[in-house]
Formats: C-alpha cells, structure tokens, sequence
C-alpha cells in the first residue's frame, strides 16, 4: 500500500458513532506505528481533510471532505436525487429503504426512509459502513463490478457477522452468479438476525455498479408475496435512480425489463 492509500485509509476508521478518533485509537485502529499515522495525519491535516480541535488533540474529519462530497455529489447527484425515490419506495412496500456506495473495501450507506406503516422496522444510519460479502447491497455491487475489484475484494479475510454469513469465497462467486441471473440480490440474517433484505445495483456510466438500492425488513413479514412486491418495486426503483443520475446498465442486465 503506497503513502497516498495509507493516508486515504486511515479516513475510513471515522463513523456516526466514531466522529472524533485520538492519535492512540487510530494507530490500534490502523494497525500501523504510531510514528507512521502521527505523520500521514499531520500530512491529512495541513491538506485539509483532518482538523483538530483547540482544547481536544483529536482528530476529526476536515473541510476539505466536504469539498469533496460536493463535488461528487454535484457530479453524480445520487444522494439529492435518491431521497424521493427512497421515500416512495418506503412507503410501496411498508418497509426500510437505503441507498449505498461502494468504496475501496467498504460498503457506506448514503440515505435512507422509513415508512409508518409499522412500529417495529430495520433501523439504519446514514454513512454507516458494511461489508460487501454479508449484504445483500455489498452483493449486488460486487456482482456487476470489474472481475479485478471482485477478486481483490474476496481476497481479504471475510468476517461472520452471523452464522448465516457467507464467508467462503467458492460460495460467494456461487451467489454473485446467482445475482447476475435473477438480477437483484437477497440475505437473510447475514449481516443482523432477523433481517431479510433484498437490493438492486445502480449503475454509473460506465456501466458498472457504483452503488445499490436496498429494501430491508424483518423476516417475520418476509412471506413470498411481499417479497415478490418488494422486488417488482425495487426493479422500477432501481431503473429510475440509475437513470436520473446518467448512469446505464449493462447490456447483459435484463431485470429491469422485468425478468
């Protein structure tokens, strides 16, 4: 890993629930001498991208980040444009609805919406990071991304979140094949019991899945007619996102046609 990505990915350890990291927990976190992350994050901070408060020697996410998304966002407008559909969605199917991108080796949910149509639900966080194997978000990215990301992503090790994670990389080409013949993904309690969740990928211009459209819901109203709502929903939801922010799927995706 060169300079450049080890400073990139010490950015990664930051989450709602992490927002502010200290010298120490970013070297535990990392996994790199304390030397080495004390001079990529002073390099991070005078570029911007870290800043520190004046009482607090920790580390937090600087203005240039913002920049960035702004320029991202402004580019492929996935989050401005997603929040209708995702709202819609929602309230289609009565369930939890998000709207993911997928990084280097991560997998960061974006937006999300609930429907009041009941009490108990999947609950989500936007920018919450998950892993590609144990979702069926993750999934639906890996499935219609270039062959090489794929194997560079299988070749990690792959953590059991449940004892329904599939962690074998045999099992996991198994299901990508799967995916690219149905053309949407589905888990059930592979990343948190109790949750069966199905998504669709959402294509940039290249052709290629940059992220996916997700529905989750508890498995207890999981029976084959909402499932098969949910997914006649989410393949209409998926073409128009897909569309709306200039993106095309490849020739060999057919479910948006229905099949």
């Amino acid at each position: 890993m060169g300079t450049v990505s080890k400073a990139l990915s010490l950015l990664s350890f930051f989450a709602p629930d992490r927002t502010e990291i200290g010298l120490s927990d970013l070297t535990r976190l990392s996994g790199m001498n304390k030397a080495t992350v004390y001079r990529l994050m002073a390099e991070l901070q005078e570029s911007g991208f870290v800043e520190q408060g004046e009482n607090d020697r920790a580390y937090r996410l600087g203005p240039q980040v913002l920049h960035l998304a702004a320029l991202r966002e402004a580019s492929t407008p996935i989050l401005s444009v997603s929040r209708r559909i995702l709202r819609e969605l929602s309230e289609e199917t009565g369930e939890t609805t998000h709207v993911s991108l997928g990084h280097d080796g991560w997998v960061q949910t974006l937006s999300h919406a609930y429907s009041p149509r009941h009490a108990t639900k999947v609950t989500m966080e936007d920018a919450q990071t998950v892993t590609y194997h144990a979702t069926s978000s993750g999934l639906a990215i890996l499935a219609y991304s270039d062959p090489e990301f794929v194997d560079r992503i299988l070749s990690q090790p792959m953590t059991a979140h449940t004892q329904l994670t599939l962690t074998s990389q045999d099992e996991i080409r198994a299901k990508l094949e799967e995916i690219r013949n149905q053309g949407f993904s589905s888990t059930e309690g592979s990343f948190e019991l109790e949750v069966h969740s199905h998504a669709v990928p959402v294509f940039g211009a290249d052709g290629n899945a940059l992220g996916a459209l997700a529905v989750a819901a508890p498995s207890s109203r999981m029976d084959a007619p909402q499932q098969a709502k949910i997914r006649e929903a989410l393949c209409r939801a998926g073409a128009d996102l897909t569309h709306r922010i200039g993106g095309r799927p490849p020739a060999s995706y057919t479910f948006y046609e229905g099949h």
